[in-house]
């Protein structure tokens, strides 16, 4: 094997990307062959809308506003890949981020629409409520040894169905939904900072896009470069050789899953505080945010700066299905496509393993040799 090319193939980064890329490519093969079996004379026509999204407009403007609105929910679901990752990078898994996002959506809508508070103070309100069932997985796992995931599922459900309840009494009297911000208290609504313009008069697209961005890149820094990320990686890859080395494993374990469940809250915060969409107080399932959270995580690589690329195509092939064909395909067909390329998340670490054992094999016989 070529010496640089080895070099390039050993990058963490490299590894991380090319593996990403295998499983999208594959991802929408099988998605295409799916289509194929459906309905044949409109496959290659789906998949590419499903790809295209909003490059489908032929109007500079048009394609603007749509992107926009594709980005105003990648930052949610950047948040809730952050939350996964933070969590996994330090030996846990927070499978409760769909529950801490449900609880901070509910906390971040009630403070605005009956407290009437400005946005900045319910998004505090809402990361302290996710940081709340993060410390209860915490303590169950820290000290009576139960595993953070069975905590989490159940955790999942507490909050909807508390958080359906306590919005029940804001929401609109002719439907299910909560009030719009916009009517009931302007000062919940994130600011916009001029990129609704930027975004053909998109009023969603907000603060919360930038703001996610720069959350991911802190987590990176406090991963890598701090004494706190250390410690944290440290307990998760042995708790008792952390405790030997004077750490607060327990400490650190409860910290871990109250950051991780303040980044999924604070990722409903960014969303709801837009105005997007309202909250329904029927809702009989977790949002699916929390979840697709654990993809975009796997998909970048468990990277907070792979994670901003991977949420923001999941997003993409997501919102991309609208424009698929209704006469020939269901509507949920995009979330079959991005489901199997969900699934095939799982297969990232799998890959750089095998690069990684292949580079090695290539070492040992060049060794051999020698």
């Amino acid at each position: 094997m070529n010496k640089r090319l080895k070099l390039i193939l050993k990058n963490p980064g490299f590894q991380s990307f090319l593996a990403s890329l295998v499983c999208i490519v594959l991802g929408l093969l099988i998605g295409y062959i799916v289509l194929l079996f459906i309905n044949a004379e409109g496959a290659t026509q789906a998949i590419l809308m499903i790809i295209k999204n909003f490059f489908k407009y032929p109007s500079a403007g048009a394609a603007m506003k749509y992107f926009g609105s594709t980005l105003v929910k990648a930052a949610p679901l950047l948040m809730c890949s952050l939350s996964v990752l933070f969590a996994y990078k330090t030996g846990l898994f927070n499978i409760g981020a769909a529950g801490q996002y449900a609880l901070g959506a509910g906390i971040c809508l009630y403070c605005a629409l009956a407290l009437r508070l400005p946005w900045f103070v319910c998004i505090v309100f809402a990361m302290c409520g996710g940081a709340f069932l993060g410390v209860i997985s915490g303590i169950l796992k820290s000290l009576c040894n139960v595993n953070e995931v069975i905590s989490g599922i159940m955790l999942n459900w507490i909050s909807l169905y508390t958080v359906n309840t306590m919005l029940a009494g804001v929401k609109e009297e002719t439907s299910h939904y909560t009030m719009n911000i916009s009517n009931v208290n302007t000062d919940a609504l994130l600011p916009k900072l001029g990129l609704d313009k930027l975004f053909t008069n998109n009023q969603y697209v907000t603060l919360a896009l930038p703001l996610s961005v720069i959350v991911a890149i802190i987590i990176n820094i406090i991963l890598d470069k701090t004494k706190l990320g250390f410690e944290l990686k440290a307990t998760g890859l042995n708790k008792f050789a952390a405790k030997y080395s004077g750490m607060a494993e327990k400490k650190n374990t409860i910290l871990t899953l109250a950051i991780s469940g303040a980044l999924a809250a604070m990722g409903a915060s960014l969303f709801y505080l837009t105005g997007y969409e309202q909250w329904s107080v029927t809702s009989s399932s977790v949002p699916a945010m929390g979840f697709n959270g654990i993809a975009a995580a796997f998909l970048g690589g468990l990277s907070p700066i792979g994670a901003i690329f991977s949420s923001f195509f999941i997003q993409h092939i997501t919102e991309g299905g609208a424009y698929v064909d209704k006469t020939k395909y269901c509507s949920q067909i995009s979330d079959l496509i991005s489901s199997i390329i969900i699934y095939l998340c799982g297969f990232v670490l799998f890959m750089k393993q095998f690069m990684n054992n292949m580079i090695r094999r290539s070492e040992l016989k060049k060794g051999g040799k020698g």
